[in-house]
């Protein structure tokens, strides 16, 4: 190969190259979100994001229906949020009847309204209970400027709804079925 072509393809390459950073600053960027799910006999645990850059640790007891989200803080070993709420009453569950339980969170940007501090958060858990056929979803209430600020945050669960998947074991039927 001559001296001239050498240069050739080190050229052709490094134009490639300023191309591909040129073209990947004025592609849209979609972002991406990773959730984890996992459960143990009568316990389940969830993530899901607050904010861009903030995710939210959601634990259900399976035994008396409480979940509980927790933030971890900006500086290590601090939490900053604390959420609670009880699904099995508010699904009308009894937790003596051996209530079964599926937690899992998604991404749902809720309308936030006026003059509050506390908007929802992008991120919502999802609660099915199978013997009763119902799910609930429940939003963070969240203070992005509290979190800046380091301040904690403690407030009840904001319920966004309650809706039948299924018709309760042994029970009637959903309407339209």
């Amino acid at each position: 190969m001559s001296g001239r072509g050498k240069y050739y393809w080190m050229f052709a390459a490094l134009i490639g190259l300023l191309c591909g950073l040129v073209l990947g600053g004025w592609w849209p960027q979609q972002p991406v979100f990773a959730v984890a799910t996992d459960r143990l006999e009568t316990f389940g645990m969830a993530t899901g994001p607050l904010d861009s850059d903030v995710e939210a640790v959601y634990l259900l007891d399976f035994l008396t229906g409480d979940l509980r989200a927790v933030v971890l803080g900006k500086q290590p070993g601090t939490w900053t949020g604390y959420y609670h709420a009880n699904v099995a009453a508010d699904l009308g569950v009894d937790p003596q009847k051996n209530p079964k339980f599926l937690l899992v969170t998604g991404v749902a940007y809720l309308r936030r309204g006026g003059g509050s501090r506390l908007q929802p958060s992008n991120a919502v858990c999802y609660v099915a209970e199978i013997t009763t056929g119902k799910l609930a979803a429940y939003a963070v209430p969240w203070s992005p400027s509290m979190y800046a600020a380091g301040q904690v945050q403690n407030a009840p669960l904001m319920l966004v709804g309650v809706t039948r998947f299924r018709p309760p074991l042994g029970g009637e039927t959903l309407p339209g079925n």
